[in-house]
């Protein structure tokens, strides 16, 4: 379904959706109260959400389309501007699972096609079930050996996330008490305009301080570093303590920010004594980290596919067989905080 109060933008996103035999279009709305009328009688598995439109708007719908009958995934359409990035992120903090930047005119290409098509592709395309080699743990234990006879506990923990993963984030992160001290790098993917805004949305979340990654940041016990949307976190020893840089090297998956090089710096930097954690996201970013990661002794962890709005990157570290504990974003949060809580903690590798 497209949500626009727009005709002429209506027009457009139709065509482009139409243009793909795979795809319908079941029903246009100009407003959110005429999406919802709709949505009550004639499901759809996407909805193209527009948050400034007259009436009460699709930002204050939003829980109501997602508490539709078939609980739609919805593909927020934001501007460029400061309050579109506001709306945009708290719409997604809320449960939308993907944002795309709404172009100037003359902007919807086919290169925009391109993005918006493969965006629903993969929004309409439901998680599958986890291969038989990864189930999620029905009662996870976040207290593993992984090495004979040593205890493990994490320096640092990287999380890496895109498409979903800000509303899985919040939900992790709302799970860590003030007592948990370990600094925490993010990397998640949006456009390089979204990130102060989304810093501030971390702060409030985790109720500590969060920093965007500059070269030569010193990475401090109880803070949040998060990659800018213009290159990658990677982080280096020096001397006893451990600093970010920003790369701007292509990376295997082709995003940027990049989950990869951030885990495969951790990798080198830390022997071993850190934790990936993988939220919802397109794709495979992250994945050769993992592995890198994890043979250098460290762990990965990563959300499971039921309460992931894609679980592609997740779904990669798992079927790998990398993820040592697959599970909801709110029990991850509260695997760290065993962690953080237990003094000879162990958790288990993704090392067989």
């Amino acid at each position: 379904m497209i949500v626009d109060d727009s005709l002429t933008v209506r027009t457009i996103f139709k065509r482009m959706v139409e243009s793909d035999p795979a795809m319908v279009v079941t029903g246009t709305a100009s407003s959110a109260e005429g999406a919802l009328a709709q949505l009550a009688g004639n499901p759809a598995d996407v909805v193209l959400l527009d948050l400034e439109m007259p009436g009460i708007g699709g930002l204050e719908a939003l829980p109501a389309i997602l508490d539709t009958p078939a609980a739609p995934r919805v593909l927020v359409v934001s501007s460029l501007t400061v309050d579109g990035a506001e709306h945009t992120l708290r719409a997604l903090e809320m449960g939308a699972a993907d944002t795309l930047l709404k172009p100037l005119p003359g902007g919807f290409n086919d290169e925009y096609r391109s993005q918006l098509l493969g965006k629903m592709r993969a929004l309409g395309l439901r998680s599958p079930s986890p291969a038989s080699g990864a189930q999620p743990l029905a009662e996870p234990s976040f207290v593993r050996a992984v090495r004979a006879q040593r205890s493990w506990r994490p320096d640092i923990i990287a999380i890496g996330a895109s498409t979903g993963g800000i509303h899985a984030l919040g939900l992790l992160l709302r799970r860590l008490s003030a007592e948990f001290d370990r600094p925490i790098l993010i990397t998640q993917h949006l456009p390089h305009s979204f990130i102060p805004v989304f810093a501030r949305q971390v702060e409030t979340a985790c109720g500590r301080p969060a920093d965007i990654a500059v070269d030569g940041l010193v990475i401090h016990p109880g803070r949040v570093v998060i990659a800018p949307g213009d290159g990658h976190l990677v982080i280096e020893r020096k001397h006893e303590a451990l600093v970010a840089r920003i790369s701007t090297a292509p990376s295997p998956s082709g995003c940027v920010p990049s989950v990869d090089p951030m885990l495969s710096s951790l990798a080198q930097a830390c022997d071993g004594r850190a934790l990936g954690v993988i939220l919802s996201g397109m794709g495979r970013d992250g994945a050769i980290g993992a592995q890198a990661l994890i043979d250098s002794g460290g762990a990965v962890w990563a959300q499971d596919a039921e309460s992931s709005a894609v679980w592609g990157m997740p779904g990669a570290v798992a079927r790998a067989g990398l993820a040592s504990l697959i599970t909801t974003p709110e029990r991850l949060g509260d695997g760290l905080m065993a962690l953080s809580r237990a003094p000879e903690a162990m958790l288990g590798s993704g090392r067989r």
